[in-house]
This record gives C-alpha cells, sequence and structure tokens, in this order.
C-alpha cells in the first residue's frame, strides 16, 4: 500500500476516474462528497492526504478547511477546482495546500503529485492574504500555469525571473508575488533598467555619496536600501548594461551594497524579482548578458503568454477593463458576444496593455451603451487587422443573406442549412492550408482535435487526401 487517500469530490465521474488511477497505483482511497462526510471520515480515520474540491453540496471546501487543519495538521492538501481563476489559486495557496489543479487537470500529473504529497508531508507556512482588485485575469491552461508557479513562491525568497513580451503583465505578477507574500508589510520597488542612463544605473540601484561625481550634491538612498525588508523589482533586465551586472551579482551573492564613492558596505535584505522582453540566451552568446547573473536570476522562471496565444481570456479582460474604466468615469458599457469575436481574433503585437487602451477608447467613444462589431470598426478601424477583420465578417454575412435569399428555407431550418453550407468549405480549406494535418488544423480553428475529427467523420471528409507528400 502507497498510502491512504480521502478524496471529497461531488462530481461522481470524475471521482471515480481518480480513485481508480489512484487505486492502479496501490492508494487505498475513501471517497465522499460533502463537507458533513469529510468531517465524519477525518474524525474516524488518518489519511496520509487530501484531494478536495472546492465547491460541494454543502458549502465551499475551502472557507471550512480551518476544522481540517486544526485536526490534522500534518496532512498535505491538494486542492481541486473548476473555479479556475487566480482568486482561487491564492486561496488554494492560503490553506497551505501542497498543490492545486484547475479543471481539466492531467491525471498523470495529479497521480505524481499525490505520491510527493505522501513522501513529502504537508508544506507549513505563514497564511497569504489575498489582495484586492489585482488585475490578473483568465481561466486559459496557459493563465493556469502561471497562477500555481506564483502561490509556489509566496513562502520564500527564492528569486524570480518573469519572462514574456511587452503588455502582457510582468509588474502585475511581480506586485502579486509581493502583495501576497510574507513581505507583503514591506516595501515593493520597483526599477526600469531600460529607463536610467547606463551611467547613473549602478547611483540608481546602490545609491551614492555627497561629491561621488559631479552634481552628486548630497548623499542618496538606491533602490537597494530603499527596499530593505521587502522586495525589489528589476524591469527590463536585459537592458542592463555588462558593467552594472557585475555589481548586481555581487549584491546578490553577498547580500551587502556599497553606494558609489563610499567605503562602507551595507547589509541589505531584499527580495529579487526580476523582467525582461528579451531571449537573454542569444545575449549571453554574444556577451551582452552575463551568464552568473541569469543562473543567479532564473531560480524560478515563470513564463507569461502573449496574448494571442490565449484568446479564450479576451472576453474575461474586455469585462474586467470596462469596469474600470467606468470607475475612472468612463460611461458605463457592455459588448456583445460579436464584439468580442472580433477582437479574439486579432494579433494583438502589444498585448494586454493594447487591448486595455483599445478598450478604454471603445468605451469613450462608443454612441450606445453596447459595443458591437459595428462600434469596433468604427473606433478601432484604423487598425488594419480590424478593418480586414470586419470586411471577412462583412463578406459572410452577405455570402449568407444572398445563400438563404436564394434558397427559401422552410422556417427552423435556417441555422442548420447554412451551416452545412459554410461547415464542409471551412474544414476543407483548413485541411488544405496544414496539409492534411489535423492537429494543426484544430490549432488554426481554433477547436479540439476530437471535435475536428468528429466533424470530419460527420461530413464525410478525408483528411487523407489533404496530406503533402514529399
Amino acid at each position: 500500500m502507497n498510502g491512504k487517500v480521502l478524496l471529497v469530490e461531488d462530481d461522481a465521474s470524475i471521482a471515480t476516474v481518480i480513485r481508480s488511477a489512484l487505486e492502479d497505483e496501490g492508494f487505498v482511497v475513501d471517497r465522499c462528497d460533502s463537507i458533513v462526510a469529510r468531517d465524519r471520515l477525518l474524525a474516524s480515520g488518518k489519511y496520509d492526504v487530501m484531494l478536495t474540491d472546492v465547491m460541494l453540496a454543502d458549502g465551499d471546501g475551502l472557507a471550512t478547511i480551518g476544522s481540517v487543519r486544526a485536526a490534522c495538521p500534518a496532512m498535505p492538501l491538494i486542492v481541486l477546482s473548476a473555479q479556475n481563476t487566480f482568486d482561487t489559486a491564492v486561496r488554494a495557496s492560503d490553506t497551505g495546500a501542497f498543490e492545486y489543479f484547475p479543471k481539466p487537470f492531467d491525471l498523470d500529473d495529479l497521480v505524481r503529485a499525490v505520491s510527493q504529497a505522501v513522501g513529502a508531508g504537508s508544506r507549513p507556512g505563514e497564511e497569504a492574504q489575498s489582495g484586492d482588485g489585482l488585475p490578473l485575469v483568465g481561466r486559459s491552461q496557459a493563465m493556469q500555469a502561471v497562477y500555481r508557479m506564483i502561490t509556489r513562491v509566496l513562502r520564500n525568497d527564492l528569486t524570480v525571473l518573469i519572462l514574456g513580451e511587452s503588455g502582457t503583465g510582468k509588474e502585475l505578477v511581480a506586485e502579486a508575488i509581493h502583495e501576497l507574500g510574507h513581505r507583503k508589510s514591506g516595501p515593493f520597488v520597483a526599477v526600469n533598467a531600460a529607463a536610467i542612463p547606463p551611467d547613473l544605473i549602478e547611483s540608481e540601484l546602490f545609491g551614492h555619496e555627497k561629491g561621488a561625481f559631479t552634481g552628486a550634491i548630497a548623499q542618496a538612498i538606491g533602490k537597494f536600501e530603499q527596499a530593505n525588508g521587502g522586495t525589489l523589482f528589476l524591469d527590463e533586465i536585459g537592458d542592463m548594461p555588462i558593467e552594472a551586472q557585475t555589481r548586481l551579482l555581487r549584491a546578490l551573492q553577498s547580500g551587502r551594497i556599497r553606494r558609489v564613492g563610499g567605503r562602507q558596505e551595507i547589509g541589505v535584505d531584499v527580495r529579487i524579482v526580476a523582467a525582461t522582453n528579451r531571449d537573454l540566451k542569444p545575449m549571453i552568446s554574444a556577451g551582452k548578458f552575463r551568464e552568473d547573473l541569469f543562473y543567479r536570476l532564473n531560480v524560478v522562471p515563470i513564463q507569461l503568454p502573449p496574448l494571442r496565444e490565449r484568446a479564450e481570456d479576451i472576453e474575461a479582460l474586455v469585462k474586467h477593463f470596462l469596469g474600470h474604466a467606468a470607475r475612472e468615469g468612463l460611461p458605463e458599457r457592455r459588448i456583445d458576444r460579436a464584439a468580442i469575436a472580433l477582437l479574439e481574433q486579432q494579433p494583438w503585437r502589444g498585448n494586454v496593455r493594447e487591448l486595455r487602451n483599445a478598450v478604454y477608447r471603445l468605451a469613450l467613444m462608443a454612441r450606445d451603451d453596447v459595443i458591437d462589431a459595428e462600434t469596433i470598426a468604427m473606433v478601432l478601424g484604423q487598425d488594419s487587422a480590424l478593418a480586414e477583420r470586419h470586411d471577412d465578417l462583412d463578406g459572410l454575412r452577405g455570402a449568407l443573406e444572398g445563400w438563404l435569399a436564394g434558397v427559401a428555407p422552410a422556417p427552423g431550418t435556417v441555422y442548420h442549412r447554412a451551416l452545412a453550407a459554410f461547415e464542409r468549405p471551412l474544414f476543407e480549406h483548413a485541411l488544405a492550408q496544414t496539409g492534411g494535418n489535423q492537429l494543426r488544423a484544430a490549432k488554426l480553428l481554433g477547436i479540439n482535435r476530437n471535435t475536428l475529427r468528429k466533424k470530419l467523420s460527420d461530413l464525410d471528409i478525408q483528411a487523407d487526401s489533404f496530406l503533402r507528400l514529399g
């Protein structure tokens, strides 16, 4: 026997799958579907690990976790949740959870986590309270991975390197790590290496003594000292001059700094979070970034996805920004699904920042309370990609209207006739574009591969006929 597991899950089908997988690995599993039954089982038996859903039939499983901790303080907890928001991930972390799995999850990963939890025991630590309004929004799998990485570094001081394109929200992640972590009572100090002249960056970071250089008319305290006891966020670290990188590395290794022009070393206690939109490895090869500094910073990397790779989060982001715009005095607006679909098709090279600015512009300039596709074309029409997409929709609308006028469909058959007419060429075009590769075709269409296979079967389309040879 590998260990005894208590599974608290009110979805019978999910519980059956998890139970079967764990029992195949030699675990003994007891399952219940409510808080009341959970507490009864914990009172009558000893478990090596507990897996619990958040929303149960009789209440919020996490809200009542205090009684579990009181009864079984050393028992590791693994949280499962379909409420896959950043707030849920933080709440799971607040309980001292060993691991958090948003649904749907990889069953092999879950079994592996149970094995590790049984072997490692619990992860005790201080509670981290969730901040209000942190704008980390999205339920995509890519953002779930980000949330999980954030919660793993809240109770330690490991150095974090946040990677991602401009506008993806790197500073928001750094602020979340600070505000939700055990250093939240200390200062959060941000410095942008790209915005400081090369000859002033050492003074900015470490401070300077009076007379250290021309213009140094008084002593100045640097960012390291300002952040003492808290978090120092080094943004755009890839733009830091190589000479300053050497002094930064020394400060990180020793925990001591020396002001420019000073003789005395000063001890500092800071947590370092760095960020960059650059690929640092080619810069290391080119001699523009120190390899030893990279490894010192890259203890826990967090990769932020570009917005184009998580289009399913755009609706939530748009509604979030519309709410913020209204609270800042702009007119209250809603947005319809057609407009969201239009926004989901855009490349968003400026990522979340570009989307936010576009939403604020829409909130300001929309003629009606509801933002529709026409509003987007009118307000954001200078964006050629948006204009082209709107033209595509207009063309599709015109073709559909012409087709319907020609066939004079019977009442109640319009949707199915239109769907049948447009689905076949759509799927055939996707297969032609991808050389018959179903995985790539599904990705191109933005659907699940199993959905694609079913559609091909329903439409009797042979994917093999589109294969490219040679």
